[in-house]
């Protein structure tokens, strides 16, 4: 069976776990990179709290290269499966070569204005005299690496939606344990400190992005690659924006969130708060991903069959991958709540670095077992094509609600650093229940739609048969 007829025709349960569970591994594997980076560099002894907040403070810059590396990968992948689920080959031919000529010029400008406003921009996410220098150290070499980063994203979405999802996953393994292993080498072997992690995390990145150009050039692609597709189609280019819009959106807006926060904790809190912040950040990033992964899984089916007007097959997947997610979400909630001490203490084991990153994880990801519903939400909403609807829904967590709580919650009841912790459940619940209704809405127009086109039909055919 073609992998169209797959996509059209499969159980939709066995579609979601063939996806689904190598793109969960490959966004595990894909926090990892910075995940591991703060374990590191948490470690380095003397300097640990210190430096992990430096590298809290380049989380915002990280996040936003993350965002536009999604506004490729994640428009580019959507587009081949849409164009795919019309007949519409040669086009989603097309979109593989747009998308890496795009990933590159991106990264070229990102790493240009990073390279040249470096130290202003770090000053302003919150660095102070103490941090910038770990800041600065770190976030260069990234900022030199950052073409590898995205061109190896866009590659490794545009692999999976060539309905290769094993390999896709498989690169992403393969770049992150490159990544540990260089880490503790060029930290603890080299005495290179943050900026050995920064370099371990540029080379895994190449390696990644090098095998995935192999894949397309050694021919072993479904969708065929040639070089002219690397030439941007401005329909293609567009359509590849319009569809990553929202998470690139949700990337941009989290990290204006991490701005924001870093600067709020810095006026109510010390140093040690914003490090607690990137710790925490990381932790809800492991939480997450799995369920970004099975977004990425139900993309394609969902994408595919709303393209072919199968639409109770593309809600049938968003169902089941909403159930799968919230059973996840609620594991990760347990796991948080029963053993924070434990989860934090593998980054830094300082006691005041403990006291205040404890109390604000137990607090942050009080609302965990709901997220899935607005990050699912905006994932269907995306994947039929409702772009300006999605990107809402996804400033409406991370935005609209987001930060205006930031800012107030501190202020009220003397909550200080508190108050930044609770903002993130409070936008939760209240993301949640608006996303159900939009949802609601949206099934059922286009389940109405699916019914006059069936009645349609059945006339069209009553008629032939008067006729005859």
């Amino acid at each position: 069976m073609s992998h169209q007829e797959l996509l059209g025709k499969e159980k939709i349960g066995k579609l979601l776990l063939k996806y689904s569970v190598p793109a969960i591994i490959g966004m595990l594997v894909n926090a990892l990179y910075n995940v591991v980076d703060r374990i590191f560099i948490g470690n380095i002894p003397g300097v640990g709290s210190l430096a992990i907040t430096g590298v809290g403070v380049t989380l915002p810059i990280t996040t936003i290269i993350l965002g536009f590396s999604m506004l490729v990968g994640v428009g580019a992948t959507t587009t081949i499966s849409i164009r795919l689920g019309q007949g519409r080959r040669e086009e989603a031919e097309k979109v593989i070569g747009n998308a890496i000529t795009l990933s590159a010029i991106i990264a070229i400008v990102l790493t240009i204005i990073g390279l040249v406003f470096g130290e202003l921009i770090l000053s302003k996410f919150g660095a102070s005299e103490s941090t910038m220098q770990y800041a600065k150290d770190y976030i260069y070499i990234i900022l030199i690496g950052n073409i590898f980063n995205m061109v190896a994203f866009a590659l490794n979405n545009t692999i999976r939606g060539d309905g290769n999802p094993k390999l896709a996953a498989t690169i992403m393994i393969i770049g992150c344990l490159t990544n540990i292993v260089l880490d503790a080498v060029l930290i603890f072997v080299f005495n290179l400190g943050i900026q050995g992690a920064a370099i371990a995390t540029v080379i895994s990145q190449l390696i990644t992005a090098v095998i995935g150009l192999r894949y397309y050039v050694s021919g072993k692609s479904n969708l065929k690659f040639v070089k002219s597709t690397l030439k941007l189609d401005k329909a293609i280019v567009s359509k590849i924006l319009a569809i990553g819009a929202a998470p690139f959106a949700m990337q941009i807006a989290a990290s204006l969130v991490q701005v924001i926060a870093n600067n709020v904790l810095r006026t109510y809190g010390t140093d040690i708060a914003i490090g607690a912040m990137a710790t925490i950040s990381s932790v809800s990033l492991m939480c997450l991903m799995p369920i970004f992964g099975i977004n990425q899984g139900a993309q394609p089916i969902i994408g595919f069959n709303y393209g072919a007007k199968q639409i109770d097959r593309a809600q049938k997947a968003y169902k089941i991958s909403l159930i799968v997610a919230t059973i996840i979400l609620c594991v990760a909630f347990v796991l948080v709540q029963s053993f924070p001490e434990m989860i934090i203490g593998i980054f830094n084991k300082d006691p005041k670095f403990m006291d205040i990153s404890v109390k604000g994880l137990r607090i942050y990801l009080l609302m965990l077992p709901i997220v899935g519903i607005s990050i699912t939400g905006s994932n269907y909403i995306q994947s039929i094509g409702e772009a300006k609807i999605a990107m809402f829904l996804s400033l409406l967590r991370q935005v609209i609600l987001l930060i205006p709580f930031i800012l107030i919650l501190p202020r009220l009841f003397n909550l200080g650093v508190n108050g930044v912790w609770i903002a993130q459940p409070l936008s939760d619940v209240i993301s949640s229940v608006i996303t159900v209704a939009i949802l609601v809405k949206t099934m059922r127009s286009t389940s109405s739609e699916k019914v006059e086109d069936e009645d349609v039909e059945i006339d069209m055919v009553n008629r032939i048969k008067d006729i005859s």
